[in-house]
């Protein structure tokens, strides 16, 4: 078995935008339901298919990417550090998130710099790279491969994802690579369906554990941990 744990961000799971994207993405990494259905005129099967990928690894934000932990860590330990982490840091205000396309992934995206945010997210990096396994050759050269530069190899290299630091941008991904007329029909069909809730500013108030029990599995989302001394 190969397992790994993510860091991520995601909203309660009761929220309305995370009830919202759960529905769009046809599953609920919390508690594992499925959905049916058109959404907002799109035709459930090929909405599934153009949200494969973000089907699979559940509704989030990555703070920290999916990782094998190291042999002398375990997911207790995790879960102990996460707890420890999160009484050490106070909820980050992120305003109203917007819909955008990020390398042609639709995601809701933040509007403009948050240096509260990044400087966050660079301390979640740092503080638990120590549970992270060293990457494969194999996955080395995939990621590599990529197109990355020089900088992102480097930190690939140091932290095991070129998404980090300075390079890190928050996203919460919706869609699969869009292209043509699917990129136009599904980014008006989330402007229709996220709309509502999209006048609702957004507060990252946690740190949310993943768990992909073997590879190509799909994440699910099996521990929160609030953020403030009083959480």
């Amino acid at each position: 078995m190969t397992e790994r744990f993510a860091i991520y961000f995601a909203p309660s799971a009761t929220s309305n935008i995370w009830e919202r994207a759960a529905t769009w993405l046809g599953r609920d990494a919390h508690d594992g339901d499925l959905f049916h259905g058109p959404v907002a005129g799109i035709d459930r099967d090929r909405l599934l298919n153009l949200t494969q990928s973000a089907n699979r690894y559940g509704f989030h934000a990555t703070i920290k990417a999916p990782m094998a932990l190291a042999e002398d860590m375990n997911e207790a330990a995790l879960r102990a550090a996460l707890a420890e982490f999160a009484t050490r840091h106070q909820p980050i205000e992120l305003g109203k998130l917007q819909l955008a396309s990020l390398e042609g992934f639709l995601a809701l995206m933040v509007d403009g710099e948050n240096e509260a945010l990044q400087d966050f997210a660079s301390h979640v990096v740092e503080d638990f790279d120590p549970f992270r396994a060293p990457m494969s050759v194999k996955d080395r050269a995939a990621r590599a491969g990529k197109g990355l530069s020089e900088r992102q190899i480097e930190l690939l290299d140091a932290y095991g994802y070129p998404y980090v630091f300075e390079e890190f941008r928050f996203h919460m991904t919706l869609s699969d690579r869009l292209t043509g007329e699917d990129a136009r029909e599904i980014a008006q069909a989330a402007n229709t369906w996220f709309g509502p809730v999209l006048e609702e500013p957004v507060v990252l108030d946690r740190l949310v554990l993943f768990h992909e029990p073997d590879a190509g599995k799909p994440f699910r989302r099996v521990a929160d941990f609030k953020l403030g001394a009083d959480a």
